[in-house]
């Protein structure tokens, strides 16, 4: 395993220099701090947000000390961020104004802390610069995520028998109501996070299995529209198809469908991306998976063709109804956020009950900002999302050109964005903070590298020197 110390110097050591930056006490706290953040998202969230304050207190601080430790200024480096400032400003601000537009703001005012969460984007950009930090960083994750996925599985053989033994004849109700969760406190933030991490490492795999920078014809020429492929950063080889076996077994026993679907957007993708013949191949294997998977498998896909019988998708078709007649009468603020299970009830036609479930959200993300914080909210949302995807497309191509940051990296962002987005039309993963942590770091890593252009660093390396 990695040591903290030879995690925090690849951080320090620059793609563009051979020597590294200088490092006074707050920066080399704010790259072990955000560190250690990122490896705990799919173990505590407690744990993961208390070292992103640390990782931020430590950055603000070496920031503002710069000119004072013999840093000159350099007000674009400061402070980087992706492409995405105005709207995610403009997200914020409508978040705060429904806190006091709503019938209760002192509920909302959970959602406003919550927006520091996008600090990740800041500290991904300002310290993941480093393509040797990045692997590291992506090599916890999966790792962690591999245990994480171990300890679901367990979990589900552990509960399976206990339903059997005291529930014969019920084990799909039992097992669709309380799901694996991981080391997470609900089955919906450990689907998300696995979802996210089987992305990332299906990308390492697909982007980083041979040398060169385009795949070939069989006679030799370069095949164009086909993405390029780096080397194997991290040295797993073959192994590593083991550990996404471990991921997607563990996504498989979470019985979230949106998660499912999630993965197979995803997975067309950067199939599609890298091996195109590999389409061809999915039914079958579609098909193959369905026939030889679990009976309570095929019973949880079946209930799609039957939305009516199953809670889930009519309570679903219910709150969705329910929201449209909230933006429709608060189009501009909405009802505030955690204002929805209040008002519910006033939005459903007279004489209806709601049905028996939860009704804190939506389960739909643009459904939910539009209701919950109103139309401008739900805008920036919108804005914010297509500005992440069309910079990661970007990049992509930057990527391909010049080799100036990982392939893998850029593609996991890609796809992981996908992937959140699908599931995000079925479920508030917006609001969930664990898997939100998580996509934030993974689409604001890649802009990183383009921060620490040559010039930049060349500078930083001098006034190194200069202090010594």
């Amino acid at each position: 395993m990695t040591s903290l110390r030879k995690l925090v110097e690849s951080a320090r050591v620059t793609p563009a220099c051979s020597g590294k930056l200088p490092q006074p006490a707050f920066a080399r706290y704010e790259i072990l701090f955000f560190s250690l953040s990122v490896l705990t998202f799919v173990i505590s969230l407690a744990a993961s947000e208390a070292l992103l304050m640390a990782a931020a207190l430590c950055y603000a601080i070496e920031q503002l000390c710069a000119p004072r430790l013999g840093r000159p200024a350099r007000p674009g480096l400061r402070f980087p961020f992706p492409p995405v400032r105005l709207p995610v400003g403009l997200f914020c601000l409508f978040t705060v104004l429904s806190v006091f537009g709503a019938a209760d703001p002192a509920a909302g005012w959970p959602a406003v802390r919550k927006l520091v969460l996008f600090l990740i984007m800041l500290l991904a950009v300002a310290l993941a610069g480093a393509r040797a930090f990045q692997e590291l960083l992506y090599a916890g994750l999966f790792f962690a995520s591999v245990v994480a996925g171990a300890v679901g599985v367990f979990q589900f053989a552990v509960e399976y028998q206990a339903v059997e033994a005291a529930h014969p004849g019920q084990t799909y109700m039992y097992m669709s109501i309380s799901r694996i969760h991981g080391f997470m406190g609900h089955w919906m933030n450990f689907g998300g996070q696995q979802m996210l991490v089987f992305c990332a490492l299906l990308a390492y795999l697909l982007f980083s299995e041979a040398k060169g920078s385009q795949p070939s014809r069989p006679d030799g020429s370069a095949r164009t529209g086909v993405a390029p492929a780096d080397t194997k950063p991290l040295g797993w080889g073959k192994a590593a198809w083991l550990l996404v076996a471990v991921i997607a077994l563990s996504i498989a026993l979470n019985f979230t469908r949106g998660v499912w679907l999630g993965c197979f957007v995803a997975v067309v993708y950067l199939v599609a991306r890298r091996k195109p013949p590999w389409l061809l191949a999915l039914p079958l294997l579609i098909a193959l998976g369905y026939l030889a998977g679990p009976s309570l498998m095929r019973e949880r896909l079946d209930s799609l063709l039957h939305p009516t019988r199953d809670p889930s998708i009519s309570i679903r078709l219910e709150m969705w109804q329910v929201a449209l007649r909230m933006i429709r009468a608060h189009p501009w603020l909405g009802v505030g956020p955690n204002n929805i299970e209040r008002e519910y009830a006033l939005y459903l036609p007279p004489g209806k009950s709601p049905e028996v479930g939860y009704h804190e959200h939506f389960h739909d993300n643009l459904l939910q900002l539009g209701a919950e914080r109103g139309l401008g909210c739900m805008a920036s949302w919108v804005w914010m999302m297509a500005g992440i995807f069309w910079g990661l497309v970007k990049l992509r191509r930057q990527s391909s050109a010049s080799q100036r940051a990982p392939a893998w990296v850029v593609e996991a962002a890609i796809a992981g964005w996908l992937a959140f987005a699908t599931e995000g039309f079925f479920e508030f993963n917006f609001g969930t903070s664990p898997v939100l942590m998580l996509f934030l770091f993974m689409v604001s890593v890649p802009f990183a590298r383009g921060r620490l252009a040559e010039p930049a660093a060349r500078d930083l390396h001098e006034a190194s020197r200069g202090r010594r």
